[in-house]
This record gives C-alpha cells, structure tokens and sequence, in this order.
C-alpha cells in the first residue's frame, strides 16, 4: 500500500481503527527500544563461543505470566547455531523411572551454548504437587537436593540465570479470556489453565515455599513483574546480560534493571511475608 493511501484510509477509519493502529505502532517503539540490548545478547554469545562457556537460563512463572513472549525477544536475533530452547513435555515411563534431574541434564549446553528452559525441573515445585502428578515424597526430596544440584552446576562454571515471571491473578485471567475468544490464541488454553486461576492461593503459596527454600546465594532467583510486558521483556534481557562480563559492551546503554519490574527473590520473600502478616495472605 502506498503511503498517501494508507493515510486516507487511516482518516476515514473509525476509532476502533485508530486504536489498533496505535497500538502496532507502540508495540514497534517496544521492538525499537530493545533491539540495542539484543545486539548485546548477540556480543554475549560471541564471548560464550570464545571461551567456550555455557549458560543455562531457567524461565520460570504461572501459565500466562508471558514467558513464551519473553523467551521470543530474547532469542529473537541470536545466533541459531549457539542456543536452544528447551521446553520438555510430560515424561515418558522410562524417564519417570530415572534419576529426576536427568531428562533435563541430557539438554545441558555444550561449551560456547546456551540453554533456555522453558519451564524446568521446579515443575516439581509448583504445578506437580498441587495437580498431583507427584508424592509428597518426591516433592520434599526434590526440595532437599535441588539447591545442592544446582550449586554442583555452578561449581563447574555453568553460568545460571533463574527468572520467575509474576503476573498478577487480574490480568492472567484477562489473558486467559483473550485466549478464550482469540482465534490465533485458543490453542495456548487447556484445562489447568481453567483451574490456575481457581487455586491461585495454592499456587502463591507453593511459589513462596519455592523461594524460600530455593534462593540461594549460588543460585538466586530473578523474580519479573510481568504484567506489563515490554517492561518484563527488557528487564529479563537487562538480567542475562548482568550475568556475564563479555567483551565490547556498549557502555552507553543503561543495564540498571528496574527496581519496580525487578526483584531479588530475597526482596519477593520479604515482601510475601509482609503481607502475609499484613493481610493475613500471599498477594503476589
């Protein structure tokens, strides 16, 4: 389409119209604003090849918290050739008769990669013992050793990055409603969906007791407010790029994350305990 009628068409639209069209070209100024900090990602990469580094970097969070959308904009000008997104189904009977861990080490990076998880091994955290898809013993074995697993991965130089993306219970269930009557969209709704939102208490405080347990100083979480996405976006590709200290960083660019978006999981903790003793409850 030619400019002049874009123009003409986009004065005679309606404002239904107008708003779209506003939001496209927000969504671009979002696009245009990250793409520095992924040319950083790209820098990063090339020092993780150089010295044949891994990374391993953990995308955690309630379904709908945007993980997939964050896990898109991170990767979105990488090097195909020097990462891989991870994002393993339901296990197999063989697998289920394993060592837990081990379906996730046998996609461990090799020297100069890194690894995405889409969702991890904290599925034992949070979604398998409120659906019941694991023993209360699994889950409390799972909770003893995973900080000893995964110092063991730092002590032997993976570089390891855990977000947790937090969205609020207000707008999950608005994306899980665009869901519901998105065409393009309906494919992402399952049944646990439904009920996420139904145990959303059990599911906050299954995310404390992962926290608490589970923040370490080796391995500590990133913990994402997401429910603003371009702000969750930059400041998850702000965080890896804090991770490591690569070579021709563009020191004009500000990688201080925001203190409003981003948070220690200590400072999630205390704030989760505050208003359990404020409100008598979890909030976030």
């Amino acid at each position: 389409m030619e400019y002049q009628k874009f123009l003409a068409e986009f004065e005679q639209g309606d404002e239904d119209f107008k708003q779209k069209v506003f939001r496209r070209y927000n969504r671009y100024q979002d696009d245009l604003s990250l793409r520095p900090y992924q040319a950083e990602l790209i820098k990063l990469q090339e020092h993780l090849e150089k010295h044949q580094q891994k990374m391993i970097i953990l995308i955690e969070g309630r379904d709908a918290a945007g993980k997939g959308g964050s896990i898109r904009r991170i990767t979105r000008y990488m090097n195909e050739k020097h990462y891989r997104v991870v994002a393993l189904g339901k296990p197999s009977n063989v697998q289920l008769s394993q060592w837990y861990f081990q379906r996730y080490v046998e996609q461990f990076p090799r020297g100069g990669e890194i690894v995405l998880f889409d969702r991890s091994w904290y599925n034992r955290a949070m979604v398998e013992p409120i659906f019941n898809f694991c023993t209360q013993q699994q889950y409390s074995t799972f909770m003893k050793t995973v900080t000893q697993f995964e110092d063991d991965l730092v002590e032997h130089g993976i570089v390891f990055h855990k977000i947790y993306f937090s969205v609020s219970k207000k707008v999950q269930s608005q994306r899980f409603n665009d869901r519901e009557t998105n065409e393009l969209k309906k494919w992402k709704l399952s049944e646990i969906d439904v009920q996420m939102q139904e145990r959303w208490d059990e599911f906050t405080e299954m995310k404390y007791q992962m926290l608490k347990r589970t923040h370490s100083h080796t391995s500590p979480w990133a913990v994402i407010r997401s429910n603003e996405k371009h702000k969750a976006h930059l400041n998850a590709v702000k965080s890896i790029l804090n991770k490591v200290d690569y070579e021709n960083r563009n020191m004009s660019l500000d990688y201080t994350v925001d203190e409003n978006i981003y948070y220690s999981g200590a400072r999630e903790i205390e704030l989760m305990e505050n208003h359990l003793r404020e409100k008598g409850k979890f909030i976030v």
